[in-house]
Protein backbone atom coordinates (compact mmCIF):
# COMPACT_ATOMS: atom_id res chain seq x y z
CA UNK A 1 0.00 0.00 0.00
CA UNK A 2 3.10 2.50 0.77
CA UNK A 3 3.45 1.93 -3.01
CA UNK A 4 0.07 3.75 -3.72
CA UNK A 5 0.94 7.56 -5.40
CA UNK A 6 4.09 9.08 -6.59
CA UNK A 7 3.05 7.87 -10.36
CA UNK A 8 5.83 9.00 -12.86
CA UNK A 9 5.05 12.23 -15.02
CA UNK A 10 6.01 11.78 -18.43
CA UNK A 11 6.27 14.30 -21.26
CA UNK A 12 4.32 13.52 -24.45
CA UNK A 13 7.02 14.81 -26.93
CA UNK A 14 5.49 12.79 -29.90
CA UNK A 15 2.08 12.90 -29.43
CA UNK A 16 2.18 16.92 -28.68
CA UNK A 17 5.84 17.98 -30.69
CA UNK A 18 6.17 21.12 -28.66
CA UNK A 19 4.71 24.05 -31.31
CA UNK A 20 4.60 27.59 -29.62
CA UNK A 21 6.69 26.42 -26.78
CA UNK A 22 3.74 24.13 -25.31
CA UNK A 23 4.58 21.40 -23.68
CA UNK A 24 1.99 18.18 -22.39
CA UNK A 25 2.70 16.08 -19.81
CA UNK A 26 1.16 12.73 -18.77
CA UNK A 27 0.57 12.06 -15.03
CA UNK A 28 0.49 8.15 -15.15
CA UNK A 29 -2.09 7.24 -12.51
CA UNK A 30 -2.25 4.03 -14.35
CA UNK A 31 0.68 3.00 -12.72
CA UNK A 32 -0.64 2.87 -9.25
CA UNK A 33 -0.21 -0.56 -7.88
CA UNK A 34 -3.87 -2.33 -8.94
CA UNK A 35 -3.62 -0.03 -12.47
CA UNK A 36 -5.79 3.13 -11.72
CA UNK A 37 -5.62 6.31 -10.11
CA UNK A 38 -8.85 4.79 -7.70
CA UNK A 39 -6.17 3.21 -5.94
CA UNK A 40 -5.59 6.51 -4.12
CA UNK A 41 -9.22 7.32 -2.51
CA UNK A 42 -9.67 3.92 -2.05
CA UNK A 43 -6.55 3.68 0.73
CA UNK A 44 -7.52 6.52 2.24
CA UNK A 45 -11.23 5.87 2.60
CA UNK A 46 -10.59 2.89 4.31
CA UNK A 47 -7.36 3.80 6.28
CA UNK A 48 -9.95 6.66 7.70
CA UNK A 49 -12.45 4.63 8.40
CA UNK A 50 -10.15 2.29 10.07
CA UNK A 51 -8.39 4.80 12.05
CA UNK A 52 -12.12 5.83 13.23
CA UNK A 53 -13.37 2.74 14.22
CA UNK A 54 -15.52 2.25 11.19
CA UNK A 55 -14.10 -1.37 9.99
CA UNK A 56 -11.76 -3.58 11.36
CA UNK A 57 -10.28 -7.11 10.82
CA UNK A 58 -13.43 -9.53 9.36
CA UNK A 59 -15.53 -5.97 8.42
CA UNK A 60 -17.73 -5.95 5.35
CA UNK A 61 -17.05 -3.43 2.70
CA UNK A 62 -19.80 -2.59 0.11
CA UNK A 63 -19.32 -0.45 -2.55
CA UNK A 64 -21.22 0.43 -6.04
CA UNK A 65 -18.42 0.25 -9.46
CA UNK A 66 -17.88 0.26 -12.66
CA UNK A 67 -14.48 -1.05 -12.61
CA UNK A 68 -11.41 0.75 -11.72
CA UNK A 69 -12.57 1.79 -7.86
CA UNK A 70 -14.37 -2.01 -7.36
CA UNK A 71 -10.53 -3.27 -8.49
CA UNK A 72 -8.97 -0.93 -5.85
CA UNK A 73 -10.86 -1.72 -3.26
CA UNK A 74 -10.67 -5.35 -3.83
CA UNK A 75 -6.97 -5.28 -3.34
CA UNK A 76 -6.58 -3.24 -0.67
CA UNK A 77 -9.52 -5.33 1.61
CA UNK A 78 -7.76 -8.18 0.81
CA UNK A 79 -4.68 -6.62 2.54
CA UNK A 80 -6.38 -5.50 5.51
CA UNK A 81 -8.45 -9.00 6.16
CA UNK A 82 -11.67 -7.23 5.20
CA UNK A 83 -14.39 -8.58 3.12
CA UNK A 84 -15.10 -6.67 0.11
CA UNK A 85 -18.17 -6.96 -1.76
CA UNK A 86 -18.79 -4.65 -5.01
CA UNK A 87 -22.18 -3.82 -6.46
CA UNK A 88 -21.75 -3.96 -10.49
CA UNK A 89 -24.20 -3.52 -14.11
CA UNK A 90 -23.92 -4.80 -17.30
CA UNK A 91 -21.40 -2.04 -18.41
CA UNK A 92 -18.88 -3.35 -15.84
CA UNK A 93 -16.22 -4.90 -18.30
CA UNK A 94 -15.15 -8.84 -18.26
CA UNK A 95 -11.94 -8.18 -17.50
CA UNK A 96 -12.92 -5.84 -14.25
CA UNK A 97 -14.74 -8.31 -13.09
CA UNK A 98 -12.36 -11.46 -13.58
CA UNK A 99 -9.75 -8.77 -11.62
CA UNK A 100 -11.66 -8.25 -8.65
CA UNK A 101 -12.92 -11.44 -8.27
CA UNK A 102 -8.85 -12.55 -8.35
CA UNK A 103 -8.35 -10.07 -5.53
CA UNK A 104 -11.39 -11.85 -3.27
CA UNK A 105 -14.34 -9.34 -4.33
CA UNK A 106 -17.48 -10.74 -4.45
CA UNK A 107 -19.90 -9.79 -7.02
CA UNK A 108 -23.74 -8.44 -6.50
CA UNK A 109 -24.72 -7.90 -10.28
CA UNK A 110 -27.32 -5.40 -10.89
CA UNK A 111 -29.58 -6.47 -14.46
CA UNK A 112 -32.28 -3.63 -14.80
CA UNK A 113 -31.72 -0.04 -14.32
CA UNK A 114 -33.23 2.43 -12.08
CA UNK A 115 -37.25 2.67 -13.26
CA UNK A 116 -37.70 6.29 -12.55
CA UNK A 117 -34.02 7.61 -14.14
CA UNK A 118 -33.01 4.49 -16.25
CA UNK A 119 -29.93 4.92 -15.23
CA UNK A 120 -27.86 1.83 -13.13
CA UNK A 121 -26.27 3.91 -10.74
CA UNK A 122 -29.48 4.67 -8.83
CA UNK A 123 -30.03 0.66 -8.90
CA UNK A 124 -26.44 0.06 -7.60
CA UNK A 125 -26.83 2.43 -4.71
CA UNK A 126 -29.97 0.83 -4.13
CA UNK A 127 -28.44 -2.54 -3.90
CA UNK A 128 -25.86 -1.31 -1.90
CA UNK A 129 -28.28 -0.56 1.22
CA UNK A 130 -30.05 -3.72 0.88
CA UNK A 131 -27.04 -5.63 1.50
CA UNK A 132 -25.96 -3.21 4.11
CA UNK A 133 -29.29 -3.34 5.78
CA UNK A 134 -28.36 -7.53 5.58
CA UNK A 135 -24.77 -7.11 6.88
CA UNK A 136 -24.70 -6.01 10.76
CA UNK A 137 -20.58 -4.50 10.10
CA UNK A 138 -21.27 -3.56 7.13
CA UNK A 139 -19.33 -0.23 5.83
CA UNK A 140 -20.59 1.80 2.57
CA UNK A 141 -17.27 3.52 1.57
CA UNK A 142 -19.31 6.18 -0.77
CA UNK A 143 -16.99 7.24 -3.03
CA UNK A 144 -19.64 9.35 -4.65
CA UNK A 145 -19.17 12.05 -1.49
CA UNK A 146 -16.74 10.72 1.09
CA UNK A 147 -14.55 13.78 1.19
CA UNK A 148 -11.58 11.44 1.29
CA UNK A 149 -12.26 10.66 -2.12
CA UNK A 150 -11.52 13.95 -3.51
CA UNK A 151 -8.29 14.52 -0.40
CA UNK A 152 -7.00 12.09 -1.76
CA UNK A 153 -6.56 14.10 -4.94
CA UNK A 154 -6.02 17.43 -3.31
CA UNK A 155 -3.13 16.13 -0.86
CA UNK A 156 -1.39 13.80 -3.43
CA UNK A 157 -1.84 13.73 -7.01
CA UNK A 158 -2.21 17.54 -7.74
CA UNK A 159 0.90 18.53 -5.27
CA UNK A 160 3.23 15.71 -7.06
CA UNK A 161 2.22 17.24 -10.44
CA UNK A 162 3.03 20.97 -9.38
CA UNK A 163 6.03 19.80 -7.20
CA UNK A 164 8.17 18.28 -10.68
CA UNK A 165 6.39 20.95 -13.11
CA UNK A 166 7.21 23.88 -10.94
CA UNK A 167 4.51 25.92 -13.49
CA UNK A 168 1.27 23.73 -14.07
CA UNK A 169 -1.05 26.45 -16.64
CA UNK A 170 -3.47 23.43 -17.47
CA UNK A 171 -5.11 20.21 -15.94
CA UNK A 172 -6.96 17.78 -17.40
CA UNK A 173 -8.92 15.03 -16.15
CA UNK A 174 -11.50 12.76 -16.80
CA UNK A 175 -14.84 12.99 -14.81
CA UNK A 176 -17.28 10.39 -12.83
CA UNK A 177 -17.83 10.86 -9.11
CA UNK A 178 -15.45 14.25 -9.85
CA UNK A 179 -13.22 13.05 -7.39
CA UNK A 180 -10.19 13.74 -8.85
CA UNK A 181 -10.55 17.16 -10.69
CA UNK A 182 -12.40 18.19 -7.42
CA UNK A 183 -9.61 17.46 -5.58
CA UNK A 184 -7.26 19.00 -7.75
CA UNK A 185 -8.98 21.81 -8.47
CA UNK A 186 -9.43 22.51 -4.24
CA UNK A 187 -5.75 22.50 -4.02
CA UNK A 188 -4.92 25.23 -7.00
CA UNK A 189 -7.49 27.30 -5.32
CA UNK A 190 -6.10 26.79 -1.79
CA UNK A 191 -2.52 27.68 -3.29
CA UNK A 192 -3.44 30.34 -5.15
CA UNK A 193 -1.95 28.49 -8.50
CA UNK A 194 -3.48 30.09 -11.95
CA UNK A 195 -3.67 26.77 -13.13
CA UNK A 196 -6.90 26.46 -15.44
CA UNK A 197 -8.87 22.68 -14.28
CA UNK A 198 -10.37 21.06 -17.41
CA UNK A 199 -12.84 18.58 -16.63
CA UNK A 200 -13.44 15.95 -19.20
CA UNK A 201 -16.88 14.47 -19.33
CA UNK A 202 -18.15 11.39 -22.00
CA UNK A 203 -20.91 12.56 -24.25
CA UNK A 204 -24.43 11.42 -22.75
CA UNK A 205 -23.42 11.96 -19.17
CA UNK A 206 -24.81 14.68 -17.37
CA UNK A 207 -23.08 15.66 -15.07
CA UNK A 208 -22.10 18.79 -16.69
CA UNK A 209 -25.41 19.28 -18.26
CA UNK A 210 -25.65 17.01 -21.28
CA UNK A 211 -28.22 15.45 -22.77
CA UNK A 212 -28.17 11.96 -21.15
CA UNK A 213 -27.34 9.01 -23.69
CA UNK A 214 -25.85 5.89 -24.06
CA UNK A 215 -22.27 5.36 -22.99
CA UNK A 216 -20.14 2.18 -24.38
CA UNK A 217 -17.53 2.67 -21.38
CA UNK A 218 -17.40 2.71 -17.78
CA UNK A 219 -15.00 5.20 -16.07
CA UNK A 220 -16.23 8.41 -17.12
CA UNK A 221 -19.25 10.15 -17.16
CA UNK A 222 -22.29 9.34 -15.05
CA UNK A 223 -26.15 9.14 -15.45
CA UNK A 224 -26.80 11.84 -12.63
CA UNK A 225 -25.08 14.60 -10.81
CA UNK A 226 -22.74 13.34 -8.34
CA UNK A 227 -22.38 15.13 -5.42
CA UNK A 228 -18.64 16.81 -5.99
CA UNK A 229 -20.07 18.09 -9.28
CA UNK A 230 -22.59 20.69 -7.32
CA UNK A 231 -20.08 22.86 -7.22
CA UNK A 232 -18.58 24.15 -10.70
CA UNK A 233 -15.01 23.42 -9.71
CA UNK A 234 -13.62 23.90 -13.39
CA UNK A 235 -12.53 26.53 -15.45
CA UNK A 236 -13.77 24.34 -18.99
CA UNK A 237 -15.46 21.53 -19.65
CA UNK A 238 -15.05 19.10 -22.72
CA UNK A 239 -17.18 16.24 -23.50
CA UNK A 240 -15.87 13.73 -25.36
CA UNK A 241 -17.29 11.00 -28.15
CA UNK A 242 -16.68 7.20 -27.37
CA UNK A 243 -15.08 6.80 -30.55
CA UNK A 244 -13.08 10.30 -30.09
CA UNK A 245 -11.86 8.56 -26.62
CA UNK A 246 -10.96 5.27 -28.22
CA UNK A 247 -9.03 6.30 -31.65
CA UNK A 248 -7.01 8.69 -28.82
CA UNK A 249 -6.16 5.42 -26.99
CA UNK A 250 -4.92 3.65 -29.86
CA UNK A 251 -2.83 6.69 -30.88
CA UNK A 252 -1.48 7.22 -27.91
CA UNK A 253 -0.09 3.34 -27.49
CA UNK A 254 1.42 4.31 -31.35
CA UNK A 255 2.71 7.05 -30.58
CA UNK A 256 4.03 7.06 -27.02
CA UNK A 257 3.81 3.24 -26.20
CA UNK A 258 1.76 4.06 -23.54
CA UNK A 259 -1.35 1.37 -23.18
CA UNK A 260 -4.41 3.58 -21.50
CA UNK A 261 -8.15 3.03 -20.88
CA UNK A 262 -10.88 5.20 -22.26
CA UNK A 263 -11.20 7.38 -19.88
CA UNK A 264 -7.36 8.59 -20.37
CA UNK A 265 -8.27 8.82 -23.76
CA UNK A 266 -11.10 11.13 -23.46
CA UNK A 267 -8.15 13.26 -21.53
CA UNK A 268 -5.65 12.73 -24.62
CA UNK A 269 -8.83 14.09 -27.42
CA UNK A 270 -9.85 16.91 -25.17
CA UNK A 271 -6.02 18.14 -25.07
CA UNK A 272 -5.61 17.45 -28.79
CA UNK A 273 -9.19 19.90 -29.35
CA UNK A 274 -7.91 23.06 -27.34
CA UNK A 275 -3.97 22.46 -27.73
CA UNK A 276 -3.91 24.93 -30.72
CA UNK A 277 -6.39 27.58 -28.81
CA UNK A 278 -3.91 27.68 -25.39
CA UNK A 279 -1.18 30.69 -25.24
CA UNK A 280 2.21 30.09 -26.55
CA UNK A 281 4.39 28.62 -23.99
CA UNK A 282 1.63 27.01 -21.56
CA UNK A 283 2.15 23.79 -19.58
CA UNK A 284 -0.23 21.00 -19.69
CA UNK A 285 -0.38 17.86 -17.47
CA UNK A 286 -2.76 15.02 -18.66
CA UNK A 287 -4.33 13.12 -16.03
CA UNK A 288 -4.65 8.92 -17.26
CA UNK A 289 -6.43 7.41 -15.17
CA UNK A 290 -6.37 3.73 -16.21
CA UNK A 291 -4.22 0.66 -17.24
CA UNK A 292 -5.43 -0.40 -21.45
CA UNK A 293 -5.02 -3.99 -20.82
CA UNK A 294 -8.18 -4.79 -19.51
CA UNK A 295 -9.94 -3.08 -22.83
CA UNK A 296 -8.15 -5.34 -25.30
CA UNK A 297 -11.55 -6.80 -26.20
CA UNK A 298 -12.62 -3.45 -27.14
CA UNK A 299 -10.89 0.09 -27.32
CA UNK A 300 -8.19 -2.19 -28.75
CA UNK A 301 -9.78 -5.03 -30.98
CA UNK A 302 -9.88 -4.08 -34.72
CA UNK A 303 -13.09 -5.66 -35.34
CA UNK A 304 -14.99 -4.94 -32.56
CA UNK A 305 -13.73 -0.91 -32.93
CA UNK A 306 -15.08 -1.20 -36.99
CA UNK A 307 -18.36 -2.95 -35.52
CA UNK A 308 -19.00 0.11 -32.66
CA UNK A 309 -17.95 3.27 -35.09
CA UNK A 310 -17.36 1.91 -38.87
CA UNK A 311 -14.05 2.01 -40.74
CA UNK A 312 -11.26 3.12 -38.45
Amino acid sequence: MNQIGGTPLVRLSRLFPEQRGIRAYAKLELMNPSGSAKDRPALRILEHAWKDGRIGPGSVVVESSSGNMAISMAAICRLLGLKFICVIDPRTAKQNIEIMKAYGAEVSYVADPDPATGEFLPARLQRVQELLALTPDGFWPNQYGNPHNYLAHSEGTMPEIVRELGRVDYVIGGVSTCGTMFGCSAYIHASGLPTKVVAVDAVGSVIFGGEKGPRKFPGLGAGIVPPFAMERFMDMAISVTDREMAIACRELAAAESILAGPSSGAVIAALQSIIGELPDGSVCAAILHDRGERYMDTVFNDEWMETAFGPL
